[in-house]
């Protein structure tokens, strides 16, 4: 498990004064498996970081649930939407374990950005890294075939396929659940 120190400098090293100041401000919190840390069509400007745990979000349709990120150790969690325009979330985010969490306000955040520098510096690359991962899941559903997408899920992530209940995972491939069985017996 992580110090939320190292889950900092993970993103982008940063000096020691800045370090210290923005560690200061996380608290560590501890929720049970099945915790919402965000719902759909609500604003919260709250950011987390795994220290242990898998968080999941999804999109709820009337139909079903549409899985699109999960996260694990050292990630961060955030409503994009909520956090940079101050709007209703699309997605709910549920923990899939019981999970600890390093947890941090919005505006004490912006208060540091407006206030250091380095600090400023170390969200713009938090932000910046973000992106890149959004995009890679972007391409990999609209260029790659459900297999290759598996595939590549077990390569990059190969504790979720042990940690995350296959439906979901299907959910995040956008196959069904006998499609992705059908994949797993392909490549055993």
């Amino acid at each position: 498990m992580e110090t939320i120190k190292q889950i900092i400098t993970n993103i982008t090293p940063i000096v020691e004064p800045a370090l210290e100041k923005l560690s200061s401000l996380f608290e560590e919190i501890h929720y049970p498996k099945g915790h919402l840390l965000f719902r759909q069509h609500e604003v919260d400007r709250t950011v987390y970081f795994i220290k242990s745990g898998i968080a999941r979000a999804y999109y709820r349709t009337e139909e079903s649930d549409v899985t699109f990120w999960f996260g694990k150790e050292g990630n961060s969690v955030f409503s994009y939407n909520s956090y940079i325009n101050h709007t209703p979330g699309y997605e709910s985010i549920a923990l899939l374990e019981d999970a600890i969490l390093y947890r941090i306000d919005y505006h004490q955040l912006e208060n540091l950005y407006a206030t250091d520098i380095a600090i400023a510096n170390w969200g713009r690359k938090l932000i910046e890294k973000e992106i890149i991962l959004v995009e890679e899941r972007l391409i990999s559903r609209l260029l790659l075939n459900a297999t290759a997408r598996y595939k590549n899920l077990m390569d990059q992530y190969p504790e979720l396929l042990q940690r995350v209940q296959l439906s979901y995972i299907a959910s995040y491939l956008g196959i069904t659940p006998v499609s992705l069985s059908r994949i797993r017996a392909e490549i055993k």
